[in-house]
């Protein structure tokens, strides 16, 4: 099933599979790394639920609502 990165709850693992947003906005996101195919894991929210913290490749950044809605996932199922 695919969603947006704000629909994910915390600790669940997806996979990237595509960027919406252009321009600068589209730029930042990719330069952040998050680019189709990466893995993502969210790992924090905050009160009000904006922003969200997301970790990929060993580190972890925080994206405002409105940035993580143009960044479509694939929920990965958890280990069994």
């Amino acid at each position: 099933m695919h969603c947006s990165i704000r629909h994910l709850q915390l600790h669940e693992k997806a996979r990237i599979v595509s960027i919406s947003a252009s321009g600068e906005l589209g730029r930042r996101i990719r330069d952040m790394g998050l680019v189709t195919g990466t893995e993502i894991e969210i790992v924090g929210r905050a009160p009000l639920k904006d922003p969200v913290a997301v970790r990929l490749r060993g580190f972890t950044l925080t994206l405002r609502n409105n940035e993580a809605d143009h960044i479509t996932v694939e929920k990965l199922e958890p280990p069994a």
